[in-house]
């Protein structure tokens, strides 16, 4: 059974006869103990606090029975680790590269990422990281009205904190037929007609990461830890 936040993503899995219902990553309405294994791709990367990251951890582990499994998969600051990039850095696109000013102050390149792909490694092949324009202390704490950096297309990162632009389609409704929305990658073939653009918010996992937040629970124990095309994986088992 999966879930989302995105009620027309989990209306799409309704329409493949698959089970898939909405839900919060931080509440999920399973009892306690139910599952066999669970599975957290790209997810935990998009909570914007250490806090709530580490509570979606505790929330997948309170699903698990003892003995249960979790996979977890998240984007890595890290696109080139031991002198290999990462799958996201070498897919180049074959358009050209067109530079948008936009009115905060800060530049951004369009972005031509294809759709998240069903071989079970995260988005990062999906999500784009953005480079900021200006040369900011990325550790300094945030403001009111501070701004993140968007990040380039098939770049390195120079933020952990970073937003990704994304265009939004949508589907012609007929009678009794449900509309499917789809985000594409700003600067994607498929978006290059379509608006608006929302700006989606990724933390990218340094290495041991993951891993630390992961071993601060009591209740799991870490299996196994690694790289995977320029993301941080993470086996858990439940105590």
């Amino acid at each position: 059974v999966g879930c989302d936040r995105s009620k027309n993503l989990v209306d799409i899995c309704g329409e493949k006869n698959f089970q898939a219902f909405v839900c919060d990553a931080l509440s999920v309405p399973i009892r306690s103990g139910s599952c066999d294994a669970c599975i957290s791709i790209a997810v935990i990367h998009h909570f914007s606090t250490a806090e709530r990251r580490l509570a979606t951890i505790r929330e997948l582990a309170r699903l698990l029975r003892p003995g249960g499994t979790a996979l977890i998969y998240v984007w890595a600051m890290e696109q080139e680790y031991k002198n290999q990039k990462s799958k996201y850095l070498k897919e180049k696109n074959g358009n050209k590269d067109k530079k948008e000013e936009i009115n905060t102050g800060m530049a951004q390149r369009p972005l031509s990422d294809q759709m998240p792909d069903s071989s079970g490694q995260d988005p990062a092949h999906s999500d784009q990281v953005l480079s900021d324009s200006k040369d900011e202390d990325h550790d300094a704490k945030p403001v009111a009205d501070s701004k993140l950096p968007v990040h380039t297309n098939r770049t390195s990162f120079h933020s952990q904190d970073l937003l990704v632009p994304w265009h939004l389609k949508g589907g012609t409704k007929k009678k009794g037929e449900s509309v499917n929305v789809v985000s594409f990658p700003a600067g994607s073939m498929e978006s290059q007609e379509l608006s608006p653009v929302f700006h989606r918010y990724y933390h990218v996992f340094c290495e041991g990461e993951l891993e630390a937040a992961c071993r601060s629970l009591d209740c799991v124990r870490v299996q196994k830890s690694y790289y995977d095309q320029g993301n941080w994986c993470v086996v858990l088992e439940k105590l």
